[in-house]
């Protein structure tokens, strides 16, 4: 892929997610870093991505994987240097393949410079560009609001002032106040920090949490929250869309954008705001014909009404891995559902999750891929509590450890080339992942990782898959069919019996084998039509 395509490349991208403390590790301390990303970039090349959203590589405390900042003009040692990012996005680009980064503007950590000179003086500058509120009650013991943290328990702690500050995570993810014009103008400025070195996109996290009703109302059902998508947010990022543009036109801002309506999702994506913004309807949808046909739907229709991309997800480093979900009764997705003890199809799961793979990127739009989804790999279930990282996990009960696992590259037993032989990476991996490995999987037509390949390869020389035009294929009840362009077909069965084809001039590509003209239980199947 050219770099200079005139053709804007977020629109049906294939974007490999990159979570570095789980990628690769080159220095043996057990924990992924920048060297080991460059060292496997040929891997990413092999499978043919058009871009990387890398998870956040700035310094940070870790209080949560680094989504607690302390400066986003650096990198965290753990991970490497500025001048190693700096080749890294050199280096992608030379092989055709685009770097996004994450910005987190909802917080910064308590170790920031600004929040320690809050902190220091309460007649400092910088405490406004934070949400400190004095408490309720005669002396200020009770918290300002009764607002639950979107990881649980509490949004508010104290400081030794007697005041309190908001967080609507844990206590080291300080919220902004971004009311305030110094707060704005400095994440400006950090946009283009890494415009300037280079990056080709911007992943936004929590990115309709910013604004606060500056009254605290409590959280009413069927009234207006008081920090979910407030309307001044559109505001926020009709700026950060004039920084983008400033650059060429073809920087992309991505959002994740939690929504359950529709319509008010979309508005993130008005022609002067963001790019695109994740699916997470899609990845959340059950392994049931009807609903998944219902979501498409959704989410085709609320993007064509104001020309955006669509997007595709099935998992990320916040989510059960699909395998796993979809080896289970309850295929959806919630923070709910996740190490309750319900038995798991791994057999299932996987069978289901090669055929969302061909389903996936075969949809008009952009697709996103978690690293190790390529890979097959499934949620490692069994780590013990005394390893949990996660600040989920005391907060909720759910722990995101699962999905982090590092990546199995080679060998037979742990750490599977993830880091040195006698390192122990930073969380445990399944000693069945022997399997799993990408030197395993390598060559094995009938691999997970083969499969990607060959789905991405085909993705980019298929006419259909290049139309903007999709229409349902009335096959059955129990299938999701579906044609692309003139040429083209996607027929995935979600039915526990085999399904007759739609009339065709060949196969392109199966997610399993197929028997004749018969397309087995939860298998996906690429057609070249008449």
């Amino acid at each position: 892929m050219a770099l200079s395509d005139p053709h804007p490349w977020w629109r049906d991208a294939v974007i490999y997610q990159v979570y570095p403390r789980s990628f690769a590790d080159a220095d043996g301390d057990g924990v992924g870093d920048l060297a080991g990303i460059r060292a496997h970039l040929g891997h990413l090349s092999a499978l043919g991505v058009d871009a990387i959203w890398m998870s956040p590589w700035y310094p940070s405390p870790m209080a949560d994987a680094g989504y607690d900042v302390s400066d986003f003009r650096d990198i965290d040692p753990v991970f490497g240097t500025l001048a190693e990012a700096e080749a890294l996005i050199e280096e992608a680009h030379a092989a055709g393949i685009r770097m996004i980064v994450d910005i987190v503007p909802n917080h910064l950590s308590s170790e920031h410079p600004w929040f320690k000179a809050a902190l220091a003086s309460p007649d400092a500058p910088e405490r406004d560009y934070f949400w400190f509120r004095p408490g309720r009650g005669e002396n200020g013991d009770e918290m300002p609001t009764d607002w639950r943290g979107e990881f649980g328990g509490t949004t508010w702690t104290r400081t030794p002032d007697g005041s309190w500050y908001l967080h609507l995570f844990a206590p080291e993810q300080v919220d902004l106040n971004w009311d305030h014009p110094v707060v704005r103008a400095e994440f400006e400025s950090i946009l283009r920090f890494w415009f300037d070195r280079g990056v080709d996109g911007i992943r936004i996290d929590s990115a309709a949490l910013l604004l606060k009703d500056t009254a605290l109302p409590e959280v009413v059902e069927g009234e207006p929250h008081p920090f979910h998508d407030l309307d001044g947010v559109h505001e926020i990022y009709r700026s950060w869309r004039r920084v983008a543009d400033e650059y060429g036109g073809d920087r992309a801002l991505i959002g994740e954008v939690w929504m359950p309506e529709v319509d008010r999702f979309a508005n993130y994506l008005r022609p002067d705001e963001l790019h695109a913004a994740f699916n997470f309807d899609f990845l959340g949808c059950a392994w049931d014909p009807r609903l998944m046909r219902e979501c498409v739907d959704r989410t085709l229709a609320a993007h064509a009404a104001i020309g955006a991309p669509a997007t595709w997800v099935l998992s990320n480093h916040d989510v059960t891995r699909h395998v796993t979900r979809y080896g289970r009764s309850d295929t959806t997705f919630s923070f709910d559902n996740n190490l309750d003890g319900t038995p798991v199809d791994l057999e299932l799961g996987t069978r289901r999750a090669r055929a969302a793979a061909l389903l996936s990127l075969s949809l008009p739009g952009a697709t996103y891929i978690y690293q190790g989804e390529e890979l097959g790999l499934w949620e490692n279930e069994n780590i013990p509590v005394s390893s949990y990282q996660d600040p989920m996990w005391e907060r909720r009960g759910h722990s995101r450890d699962g999905c982090r696992v590092p990546l199995p590259w080679t060998g037979d037993e742990a750490p599977f080339g993830f880091t040195t032989a006698t390192a122990t990476p930073w969380l445990p991996q399944p000693a069945e992942w022997k399997d799993r490995t990408a030197q395993a999987q390598t060559g094995d037509p009938n691999s997970m990782l083969e499969l990607y390949r060959s789905a991405i390869a085909l993705r980019r020389v298929e006419p259909g898959l290049h139309a903007n035009d999709m229409a349902w294929l009335d096959v059955s009840a129990s299938v999701v069919a579906y044609t692309r362009g003139s040429g083209f077909a996607c027929v995935v069965n979600m039915s526990d019996a085999p399904i007759d084809l739609p009339d065709h001039q060949s196969t392109l590509l199966a997610s399993g084998t197929l028997d004749g003209d018969r397309l087995p239980p939860d298998t996906a199947v690429w057609l070249r039509l008449h």
